[in-house]
């Protein structure tokens, strides 16, 4: 069966509990980055504001815990603390239940449900939860996402230790299936290294062998690639012939190195600057309507937590951004949950046999 979006029902602000409700209230941020002490920040789920009376307006674009800003237009733009500007009006009030002119809607996508015991095994994800229709599940969603929507992946450097994963995932990013990539600098420099030595971090990707000074093989590609100037340098000279960031390079896919206190090198790619990185990859997650994380939990949660629950359609159809985490750490692949998403979702697996696994599904 083909898939579909959840339905998704508005609140009915009809209701004689909105009737009496007032207008949200704004208030003069007090100078840049420093706002009311009675600010309202957003939450996971969609809100609705009461900008005039009966007009609940939903903002288009949300992110948890961050401000709600009414523009000039009169639309309202959710804004990180440090992008409010003095005198920008934001939106005040804590009450969720419309008596701040506020409606925090917890239940509106109708996601398929399942039946419950008051007691039952297996209720949590652990090594022995089963994930074949997980795997079913989310090849519907990629296919249907692929021509309908924006697929992000969010890859640590495991997926590219492995010759079979990294040759999956680069025919993932051929095949259309990424439209977008987040990563940090270790993810592209292993990618690099296997392209130029056959090895991650001086091992071989395939036969797991560890080479000869292969400690070295990482800081020389980086060193090499800083020599040549960019990896889309090093592609056009035909010294990268393979892996991720060749296919996604080629393909045109944006992507982001974000950088980190522990980086090595970096490669000249990599946004050095965390605030511009976070920009860059707020930009792209805005547009998303899934998003995938693979063994990198630190980047995950980021990822998630910039990244709104809800995606406004061009013709005002409300639909879930999915969010799905995997690793082959229970902890890692609930750490996210925890953290406040709606849609999270979680495979515990080794992420190497996920891609190829997806890759295959994905086939038939």
């Amino acid at each position: 069966m083909a898939f579909t979006l959840p339905s998704y029902t508005h609140p009915d602000f009809d209701q004689p509990r909105f009737a009496h409700a007032p207008m949200v209230v704004f208030q003069h941020a007090l100078k840049d980055g420093v706002v009311p002490d009675n600010y309202h920040a957003t939450s996971i789920y969609p809100e609705y504001f009461q900008v005039n009376k009966g007009d609940w307006q939903l903002p288009r674009l949300s992110r948890m815990d961050c401000i709600v800003v009414l523009e000039k237009d009169g639309s309202l733009s959710v804004k990180e603390f440090r992008n409010v500007k003095k005198d920008d009006l934001v939106a005040c009030g804590r009450g969720e239940n419309g008596q701040d002119g506020i409606f925090v809607h917890t239940g509106g996508f109708d996601f398929p449900g399942h039946a419950h015991e008051k007691f039952a095994f297996r209720s949590r994800i652990t090594r022995e939860t089963s994930f074949s229709i997980d795997y079913d599940e989310l090849y519907d969603i990629l296919r249907f996402e692929r021509d309908n929507g924006y697929i992000i992946w969010v890859l640590g450097p495991a997926v590219v230790f492995d010759r079979d994963a990294r040759n999956a995932f680069a025919s993932l990013v051929s095949t259309g299936f990424v439209h977008a990539l987040l990563a940090g600098n270790a993810l592209a420099t292993h990618d690099v290294e296997a392209a130029f030595f056959s090895t991650g971090l001086g091992q071989d990707i395939y036969s797991k062998q560890s080479v000869r000074l292969g400690h070295y093989n990482h800081l020389d590609a980086i060193n090499r690639i800083r020599g040549i100037g960019s990896i889309e340098k090093a592609i056009e000279d035909g010294l990268i012939r393979d892996g991720v960031m060749k296919a996604v390079i080629e393909r045109g896919v944006p992507y982001v190195l974000a950088g980190s206190i522990r980086d090595d090198g970096p490669l000249p790619e990599v946004t050095a600057d965390v605030y511009t990185a976070q920009d860059r990859m707020r930009a792209l997650t805005g547009k998303a309507t899934t998003i995938i994380a693979m063994a990198t939990q630190l980047h995950a949660i980021a990822t998630g937590n910039m990244a709104p629950s809800y995606k406004v359609l061009e013709d005002g159809q409300v639909r879930p951004v999915y969010f799905y985490t995997v690793d082959m750490s229970e902890f890692a692949v609930n750490k996210l949950a925890n953290r406040g998403s709606l849609t999270a979702r979680s495979i515990l697996t080794n992420v190497q046999d996920f891609v190829v696994t997806v890759a295959r599904g994905l086939k038939e």
